[in-house]
């Protein structure tokens, strides 16, 4: 007989800021909502189309994890899916919800967003020297590039 399986990866960005709360007996939950795009066709239009999943992570990887898991921030989820059943005014619900083994933060902070308060981050050489072409950029000068002038191409 074969087991079943019961996996699931995504990649996708954090609809909103990551949501720490405790068990009664003191377990950590870290609850977080992904974003998933997928592009499908739609006549002879290509549209984009947002998913959006529920994810819980459980433990210590959840307290770790959880300052650094911002609205606007991409992840990738390794985990399994598990469905929750109940009855609410006497009407049968469920919700299915990703239960995260694994989490990793994907980039950096999303487009327009700062980690750093203040100054300006100018890229990998923060010289910002004048006539520097990686520091502040505003310089166009013909200053020597560090390449040669016969360059065949």
């Amino acid at each position: 007989m074969a087991a079943d399986i019961n996996r699931v990866i995504l990649i996708g960005r954090l609809t909103k800021d990551a949501e720490m709360k405790y068990t009664p007996s003191g377990q950590a939950v870290c609850k977080i909502s992904i974003a998933v795009n997928r592009t499908r066709k739609n006549g002879d239009q290509w549209v984009d189309e947002a998913n959006f999943f529920d994810v819980v992570i459980w433990g210590r990887q959840g307290e770790a994890i959880a300052k650094y898991l911002e609205k606007g921030k991409a992840v990738a989820v390794d985990g399994e899916l598990r469905q929750d059943r109940w009855q609410q005014d006497g009407q049968n619900r469920s919700k299915v919800e990703i239960v995260a083994d694994n989490v990793q933060l994907l980039g950096g902070p999303p487009q327009g967003r700062s980690s750093q308060s203040g100054g300006s981050n100018n890229g990998p050489n923060q010289s910002g020297g004048s006539g520097d072409r990686y520091g502040d950029g505003s310089s166009n000068s013909s200053a020597d590039d560090g390449y040669a002038d016969d360059i065949p191409f």
